[in-house]
This record gives C-alpha cells, sequence and structure tokens, in this order.
C-alpha cells in the first residue's frame, strides 16, 4: 500500500516536473515573446494620459539629390531613425534573459511622418524588422524621397546663395499628436550640379522646421551667359572703329545683334521668366539687347549721311535724280558740241573749242565740287559718330557701376514659410 502511494507521487512529481519544463521551454525564447507581443495587435498608437506621442528623431541625414532651377523646386533624400516608448511592449519576467529582440514594422504602430510644403513624398522603411526594448523603447528607421516648392531668390543670379524650409511634419498645435525631438541633423553630398547644399539647421520657435541653406556655383552662369553678354558689348564699342562708307559695320553689327538673341534664348531655358524676385540678369540683357539694337539703327543712319547728306529717307532721292539729271543734261551738251565740230568751218570752231573748254573746266569744277561734299558729308557723320562711340562708352560705364551697386543690395526678399 506504502509502495503504491509512493509511486503515484513519484509520477504526480515526474509530470510537474514536466509540465514546468515544457512551459520554460515554451516561453523563454525571443521568438516565443515575439508571438505572445505579436498576438496583442497593437496596430493603433500609443494612448498616454496627456494624449501626446513623443518620437525622438534622433538623427536626421539629409542629402540634396537635384535642383531645378526653372520651376524653382528642389528633391531631397532624408534618413531619419526615431525611437518612441510603447508602455504596451514591456516584458519584465525575469526568465527572459535578453533585453531587446526583433519584431515585423508592420504588425505594431508606427509613426508616419510626413513633409507639409512638399508636393511629392515617398517614405520607405530601411528595413522591415524593427527593434524593441524591454522598457518598450522602439527603434525604426526610414527613407523619405520628397520634393519641396521654394522660392528662391534669384534676384543676383548667377551669384545666389538662399535657405529652404522643409517642415518635417509640420507643426502639430492641437492637443493629440505627435511631439517630435529633433537629435543630430548632418548632410550628406552637398555638390549637385552647379548647386551646393552649404548647411542644415534646426530652426523655428514652436515651430520647428529644417532650414536648408543652398547656394550656386556661379562659374558656370559667368562663362555661359554673363561674360558672353559683356564681351558682346565690347565689341559692339569696338566696331565704331570700322569705316562708315566700307558697307562692313552694319552687316557685323546685325550679326551682333543674332549672336545675343541666341545667349537670350539660353537664358530663357535656364531661369524663370517671371516670380516675385525675377533675376536682375533679364534685366542686364535687356538693356543689351536695346544698346545693340540701337547701336545698329544708329550706324545706319550715319552711314546714310555720310553718302547722302541727310539721314532721312525722302530727301536724297530727289538730289540723287537731279544730279542724274545735270549729268544728262552734260552729257548731250558735250555730243551736240561734238556734232557742230564737225560741221561748222575751221572760223566758226573757234567759239565752239572755247565753249568746250568752259564745259570741261565747269565739268572739273563739279567734280571738285562734288568731292568736297562728299568728304565734308563724311567729316560731319565721323564726328556725330565718334559722339555716338564716347556716348556709348560712357552709358557702359555708368550702367556697369550702378550693375555692382544693385547686386551688393538686397532689394528682394522672398517668405518661404507661408505654406
Amino acid at each position: 500500500m506504502a509502495s503504491t502511494k509512493q509511486m503515484l507521487n513519484f509520477l504526480l512529481a515526474i509530470s510537474f516536473l514536466l509540465v514546468l519544463v515544457g512551459s520554460t521551454n515554451l516561453c523563454v525564447s525571443r521568438r516565443c515573446l515575439a508571438n505572445e507581443l505579436i498576438k496583442k495587435e497593437l496596430y493603433s498608437p500609443p494612448q498616454p494620459p496627456e494624449c501626446t506621442i513623443t518620437v525622438n528623431l534622433t538623427s536626421i541625414q539629409y542629402q540634396t539629390l537635384s535642383v531645378d532651377t526653372k520651376s524653382l523646386r528642389f528633391s531631397s533624400r532624408l534618413k531619419i531613425s526615431m525611437a518612441w516608448k510603447d508602455p504596451d511592449l514591456t516584458w519584465t519576467d525575469p526568465q527572459y534573459k535578453f533585453k531587446d529582440l526583433i519584431l515585423p514594422a508592420s504588425k505594431i504602430w508606427t509613426p508616419i511622418l510626413t513633409v507639409d510644403n512638399a508636393v511629392y513624398t515617398d517614405v520607405k522603411p530601411v528595413s522591415k524588422d524593427i527593434i524593441v526594448r524591454s522598457d518598450g523603447t522602439v527603434k525604426y528607421a526610414i527613407v523619405m524621397y520628397i520634393t519641396v516648392m521654394c522660392g528662391i531668390n534669384l534676384f543676383t543670379y548667377p551669384f545666389v546663395s538662399d535657405s529652404c524650409p522643409v517642415a518635417i511634419n509640420g507643426w502639430n498645435q492641437t492637443s493629440c499628436g505627435l511631439n517630435l525631438q529633433y537629435g543630430s541633423i548632418f548632410s550628406r553630398g552637398g555638390d549637385r550640379g552647379e548647386w551646393r547644399t552649404v548647411s542644415v539647421d534646426l530652426r523655428g520657435k514652436g515651430r520647428n522646421y529644417l532650414s536648408v541653406a543652398l547656394s550656386i556655383n556661379p562659374f558656370n552662369a559667368v562663362v555661359s551667359l554673363v561674360l558672353p553678354s559683356a564681351l558682346i558689348m565690347v565689341v559692339d564699342l569696338v566696331s565704331f572703329a570700322l569705316p562708315l562708307d566700307g558697307g562692313e559695320r552694319n552687316p557685323f553689327k546685325i550679326k551682333l545683334v543674332f549672336s545675343f538673341t541666341m545667349f537670350l534664348l539660353m537664358l530663357c531655358k535656364q531661369l524663370p521668366v517671371s516670380g516675385r524676385c525675377s533675376p536682375l540678369i533679364y534685366f542686364h540683357y535687356c538693356f543689351c539687347l536695346i544698346v545693340l539694337v540701337a547701336s545698329v539703327l544708329i550706324s545706319m543712319m550715319l552711314t546714310r549721311l555720310a553718302k547722302n547728306g541727310s539721314a532721312w529717307p525722302s530727301r536724297p532721292q530727289r538730289l540723287r535724280g537731279i544730279g542724274i539729271f545735270k549729268t544728262q543734261k552734260d552729257s548731250m551738251s558735250q555730243k551736240l558740241a561734238i556734232d557742230l565740230s564737225d560741221v561748222l568751218t575751221p572760223s566758226e570752231k573757234l567759239p565752239t573749242k572755247e565753249a568746250s573748254v568752259q564745259n570741261i573746266c565747269s565739268f572739273v569744277e563739279n567734280m571738285d565740287k562734288d568731292v568736297r561734299d562728299k568728304t565734308r558729308r563724311q567729316n560731319y557723320a565721323n564726328s556725330w559718330d565718334r559722339i555716338c562711340f564716347w556716348t556709348y562708352l560712357c552709358l557702359d560705364m555708368i550702367y556697369s557701376i550702378i550693375m555692382i551697386a544693385v547686386t551688393r543690395t538686397e532689394f528682394c526678399k522672398v517668405n518661404n514659410l507661408e505654406f
């Protein structure tokens, strides 16, 4: 009887030990604990008494991908590492010897970050898994591809430096929501084409946003736009050295106008044609084009003045007709004198020879008069040509001084926080 009772106690002890060992092996691994947490279905955000979830953005890595100067928008890549606490994901059982585990990111709640002033946002997780610590701290990382509209002040293009805001998740002013706390912020890959990312700083009081300072490398624009316009203006001044009556100055100046128009088309393809702060280089090109066209017109008028004695189109036509009539009349009188010399007797030829000599003298005098008139017209036109040259030279010097002074002064400011 005693032996049977001892056997029953022994079997009960063994079964208890087996159950204890089985239960211990059942939920002491990370996978077991992960499955237990997944079964809670924590898809909703934590609900603290203050109804505000504090999310710590431990690090933000910013990178400018491209800048579209024509449409005033830039694309960026942000890698954001974040951490927050979820009380429902804690464990304090001493049987778990580990302090963290891995859960699928799709099985628990994760904050959704947006950019308020972005026209395009694409958020991708760095990994499909998420790290959870025993105190409920959750660590997560995402990559955001965004495109932000920014009214960059291009007034002093190509010498431009400005800042654009990137408002991550905006500034939530409601009673419930996310409370973002920013950690370290740094940038990578600052040079993108002609644009360079100078710095990325946290700005705002209560309205936090990333201020991205951008600057442009002026070398390309100076070589392709500013320098050609200045050289064309210099060549236009030097072209005053060409003679007015040679027929070479006017075609040369017209070629300069066509060349300048080509650079103007290149400018329109690179910069916006309108906006709150239109680039000053547009006004520069407009001024240069007006000066070039005026130079061509003045050169044409001076060429006509040197040739016909008048810049008006009607008067030279009448003078030219009178001159042709006089020339025809002189030729007819000379022909008539030759015919009469064949018919007249020697005694009668003497007055005719005197008339011929007089005609020759008058013809020579007329030629001298034409040469003097032509020289006088050319000297008169050359004097006006010198006046125009010095006027253009002084105008270009004054314009250069004004442009340098304007570029040193801030005439236009853009507020990019209106969104």
